[in-house]
């Protein structure tokens, strides 16, 4: 079989497709800046004070965690999450201040579904109790309809639909994944007076059977609750029938929605625990943003239960969001794969803070509203020493290409070029990162950037040394680039898988800012095998079919006073 011939060419100009593909995102991004981090440009400081009386050091540490996991789940985006004190969690995000901000790193995120036993909307199962008077608002209903994605919205619509911040929860007849998140709070870690948890035979435990004839205890609590009084969710004492504010998982709930429609809800059926993931998009046949959520096993075997049970009835249950009703839907379809997705009035950004805090769990504490202190913080690092810094890897490029143009003369316009198109990939590949994955730049990601230029040029330096003993022995240049790649390759491989694993090893177990550094040598290690493989040997290659460089020109930096020889070998011209 004859050999394929190499066509470096061809390489070459699918590298630069490849470039102008990556510039041809950051347009449609359209933005031309990297994101910096807090050193460099500043930020807003997000200042949380714990409620409640028993607060340890360990569950104020965790909340720190989840908060950082939020803010800075991709370990690049330089936010700061530090515990000042016994009660104070301080947050510090590089940018401009974001409505959203406050909200995702606040809410506890304790997401659970209860079945509705009766609301102030429709309370026959409450023995006809009359509605809370509500502030006058427009005519709306508790919920909307859970829908089977194959039957038209439209015609599954039920009368009690409505758009509130949420509103309507729809899932596909499939199987379930399976996963596991991280465990939800006691409830009484943040509630100041816990009731008696109900026996296991207590019928408030079935809450399918419950939801049809709810206890006198709960009816009263119904009845007693105010919406426009009450600025918290209550859990039933079932001993006393009064109200203690909290959200206790295993007690009936009375809470109210955005609408102020009031509701008394059943024991907790599914937890946010049995949540594997939760994601923000735009479904399909749609134009508003939704949070899609996938349950484990268990919350699944669950969902279909109650599914099964409310379908075809105009019941309904209650997604529950730290003791307040997002949404409270009916049943218009057998829910069996473990999908859902709650839809309603969103932006892309009450989306995604609302899909991130649910995605990294609850916090096992609560923090005091009136005590979040929100302000913007300058620099921690002078305007001057980024422009220092910028100047001193500006000047160690400069002394590499110098000293590749007067050592290799020829060749080094091929180190020139590399670098310069390295620098072009590595700046598009941060500008997409910035605006992909929340990347900023601080001062050590610049330091890792720079500390890339120097691997780049050992990959350049290596195979120009390999092509330089392979004509010393005989070969010509042409001969020298392939047999010297073969050799070369190997070395510069073995080179940057240490020096990227070195960032990896970084990136796991660091933290902070070092983290940024650590994404940024990696990053640059990445960039420098592609420009080596994709570019540098493949114009080295082209350049060996050129006399210039194949009959050894004394400006080439292959004549025979550069090897060392007295003359060039016989046929080097090959």
């Amino acid at each position: 079989m004859a050999r394929t011939r190499y066509r470096p060419g061809r390489t070459v100009v699918a590298f630069f497709v490849g470039l102008a593909i990556a510039f041809g995102l950051v347009a449609l991004a359209g933005s031309w800046t990297p994101r910096l981090g807090l050193d460099l440009q500043g930020g807003t400081r997000i200042s949380l004070v714990a409620s409640g009386e028993n607060v340890s050091e360990g569950s104020l540490q965790e909340a720190a965690n989840i908060i950082d996991s939020r803010v800075n789940g991709s370990g690049v985006s330089e936010a700061e999450v530090t515990t000042q004190g016994e009660r104070t969690v301080v947050v510090e995000i590089p940018g401009e201040s974001r409505p959203e901000l406050e909200e995702t790193v606040k809410r506890q995120a304790q997401l659970r579904f209860r079945v509705v036993a009766c609301s102030s909307v429709d309370p026959t199962a409450c023995g006809g109790a009359a509605a809370t008077p509500q502030a006058p608002q427009q005519p709306q209903a508790p919920g909307s309809g859970v829908t089977v994605p194959s039957a038209p919205e439209s015609g599954n619509s039920t009368p009690r639909n409505r758009p509130p911040f949420l509103g309507k929860l729809s899932g596909q007849q499939t199987e379930s994944p399976q996963g596991q998140q991280s465990e939800s709070p006691s409830p009484e870690e943040t509630s100041p007076s816990a009731p008696a948890e109900p026996s296991e035979d207590d019928p408030v435990n079935d809450p399918l059977t419950w939801m049809d004839n709810p206890d006198q205890a709960s009816i009263q609590a119904f009845n007693a609750y105010d919406c426009e009084k009450n600025t918290s969710s209550a859990n039933v004492d079932l001993e006393t029938g009064e109200l203690v504010p909290g959200d206790d998982a295993g007690l009936p709930l009375v809470t109210c929605d955005d609408a102020g429609i009031k509701y008394l809800l059943s024991v907790s059926m599914i937890e946010g625990t049995n949540l594997t993931s939760a994601s923000a998009g735009i479904p399909q046949q749609s134009v508003s943003w939704a949070v899609d959520l996938k349950f484990d096993g268990a919350g699944t075997d669950d969902f279909t239960e109650i599914s099964r049970s409310l379908f075809g009835t105009e019941k309904q249950f209650a997604i529950v969001l730290d003791g307040q009703v997002i949404s409270a839907p009916t049943m218009n379809g057998i829910i069996t794969n473990g999908e859902a997705q709650i839809t309603g009035e969103f932006t892309e950004a009450e989306a995604t803070s609302l899909a991130t805090s649910l995605k990294f769990g609850a916090l096992p504490i609560q923090f005091s509203d009136d005590l979040i202190e929100t302000q913007t913080v300058g620099p921690s690092l002078a305007g001057n020493q980024l422009s220092a810094g910028l100047a001193a890897g500006a000047l160690g490029l400069g002394l590499v290409m110098l000293y590749c143009l007067v050592y290799y003369r020829g060749l080094g316009l091929v180190v020139l070029a590399s670098l310069v198109v390295a620098a072009a990939f590595t700046y598009a590949l941060v500008l997409l990162l910035s605006e992909s994955a929340g990347f900023a730049l601080s001062l050590p990601g610049v330091a890792g950037l720079i500390v890339g230029v120097g691997i780049t040029a050992d990959s350049f330096i290596v195979y120009f040394e390999r092509i330089r003993d392979e004509m010393r022995d005989g070969k010509s240049m042409r001969v020298a680039c392939e047999s010297g790649w073969q050799r070369a390759r190997n070395t510069c491989l073995a080179a940057d898988a240490v020096s990227l694993l070195a960032a990896v090893v970084l990136y796991i177990f660091a933290t902070g800012v070092v983290r940024g550094f650590a994404f940024a040598l990696g990053l640059s290690t990445l960039i420098d095998l592609a420009v080596f493989f994709w570019f540098t040997h493949p114009m080295v290659s082209w350049l060996a079919r050129f006399d210039f460089f194949n009959r050894g020109h004394k400006l080439s930096g292959l004549d025979a006073e550069s090897l060392g020889l007295d003359r060039l070998p016989m046929g080097a011209k090959a």
